[in-house]
């Protein structure tokens, strides 16, 4: 997967960078995920990957490139000022599965009474 950033223009009102960026996927086939071209974004920006939302990305029908827009943001604080929610909720890194934990067992009803007796 290789990102080319097509223009970049810094906005000072909202203290963020506006990128319009292409995404070569031959080699990954699909669309890739958000996270990836997240990470990419930021290391060419050479910026913090917290602080770079990607707004959307869309594969061209019948190739293998993708054109998208994001933005980068100066601090944290800002990007959750400006950025709408459901683009926060979109960038949020997907959470690893839990390890499956086994239910306990319920009480036997005799083991239920003995402890009745005793209190």
């Amino acid at each position: 997967m290789k990102i080319k950033i097509i223009s970049k223009e810094y906005n000072p009102l909202l203290k963020r960078k506006e990128v319009t960026f292409k995404v070569e996927h031959a080699e990954t086939g699909g669309t890739p995920p958000r996270l990836e071209v997240r990470k990419q974004l930021a290391a060419l920006l050479k910026t913090d990957l917290e602080l770079v939302y990607v707004k959307k990305v869309e594969t061209k029908t019948g190739t293998m490139t993708a054109v998208g827009e994001a933005n980068a943001y100066d601090s944290i604080e800002q990007a959750k000022l400006v950025e709408p929610k459901h683009i926060v909720a979109r960038n949020v890194p997907p959470k690893q599965p839990e390890e499956t934990q086994t239910p306990e067992k319920p009480e036997k009803p005799e083991e239920l009474e003995e402890k009745k007796e005793e209190s």
